[in-house]
C-alpha cells in the first residue's frame, strides 16, 4: 500500500483531486498517505505543479482556491460542456447581484451603507439568500446606534467564484473602457464617489489592501466562466457516481 515513488504519488493526488467533488488543502493531501510515506509541503507542492504542468493541453486544469486545490473543466470549453445541462442554472436578479457585488469589494458594509450606495433599500430576502447560501457572513458589529451587522464575503464565496483570495476580483482599471461606453453607470458611480470607504477587518487583512469596486456586471462577467467549469465539473462527478450505484 505504500506509495514509494513520485509517480504514484501523484496518480494518487490526481485521483483524490478528481473524485473528492471539494476543494482539498495541502494537511488533507497529505493525509492520503501512511506516516513513513508522507510527503512534506514541498513535495506536496511539487506534485501539484506537476498534476498542472501535465494537463495544460488537456479540457481540464488544476485550479486552487480559497479552500484548496481541484481539478476543474476548462472554462473556455463552457459552450460545448453547457450541453450537458438539460436545466438552466440559476439566475439572479439585478439588486442581489449588486449588493453581492457591494459587499465584496466595499466589506466590511452594514446594510445601511449598501442601501446609501445602491440608492434604494435592499430587500431582506436578498440578504437572507446571502446568508444562506454562506457566500456572505456577518463579520461583527458597527459601534454606532443601534449596532447594525457588519457583513463580508466568505471562502465559500470565493470558492464558487474559483478565486484563491479577494485580491484577485477583477480591479476597475481593467473595465474603464468598458464603464465608459456604457450608459447604466449608476452603481459603478456610486462605489467611486462613494464616501463608504474600505475598512480594514480581521477576516481578511492580506487583502484589504487590493479591494477595488466594480458593479455587478463587472463582478459576474468576470467570474462566471470561471463558475461553468466548476458547475460542469461538478455535474460530471454526479453523474459517475449516480452509474456508479446503478452498476453496484
Amino acid at each position: 500500500m505504500a506509495a514509494s515513488t513520485p509517480d504514484k504519488q501523484q496518480a494518487i493526488i490526481e485521483a483524490a483531486l478528481m473524485i473528492a467533488g471539494r476543494p482539498l488543502t495541502i494537511a488533507s493531501l497529505q493525509k492520503l498517505f501512511l506516516d513513513e510515506d508522507q510527503p512534506s509541503n514541498a513535495e506536496i507542492k511539487s506534485l501539484l505543479n506537476a498534476i498542472r504542468a501535465r494537463h495544460v493541453d488537456s479540457g481540464i486544469e488544476l485550479h486552487e482556491t480559497a479552500s484548496g486545490y481541484r481539478l476543474q473543466a476548462k472554462a473556455e470549453f463552457s459552450p460545448w460542456l453547457a450541453k450537458l445541462w438539460e436545466e438552466r442554472p440559476a439566475r439572479y436578479s439585478r439588486a442581489f447581484l449588486e449588493t453581492l457585488a457591494i459587499i465584496a469589494y466595499k466589506q466590511p458594509i452594514t446594510r445601511a451603507e449598501i442601501e446609501e450606495i445602491r440608492g434604494v433599500t435592499v430587500s431582506s430576502n436578498i440578504i437572507k439568500t446571502l446568508l444562506e447560501r454562506e457566500w456572505v457572513r456577518v463579520v461583527g458589529h458597527r459601534e454606532v446606534p443601534g449596532r447594525p451587522a457588519v457583513l463580508g464575503t466568505t471562502k465559500e464565496f470565493l470558492d464558487y467564484f474559483s478565486l484563491k483570495s479577494l485580491s484577485e476580483l477583477p480591479s476597475l482599471a481593467e473595465f474603464k473602457d468598458l464603464v465608459a461606453q456604457d450608459h447604466d453607470l449608476q452603481v459603478q458611480l456610486a462605489l467611486e464617489n462613494s464616501d463608504i470607504g474600505v475598512i480594514d477587518s480581521e477576516v481578511i487583512p492580506e487583502e484589504r489592501e487590493a479591494l477595488t469596486y466594480a458593479t455587478e456586471t463587472d463582478l459576474v462577467d468576470e467570474l462566471a466562466a470561471k463558475r461553468d467549469a466548476q458547475t460542469q465539473d461538478e455535474h460530471n462527478k454526479a453523474q459517475e457516481e449516480k452509474a456508479h450505484a446503478i452498476n453496484e
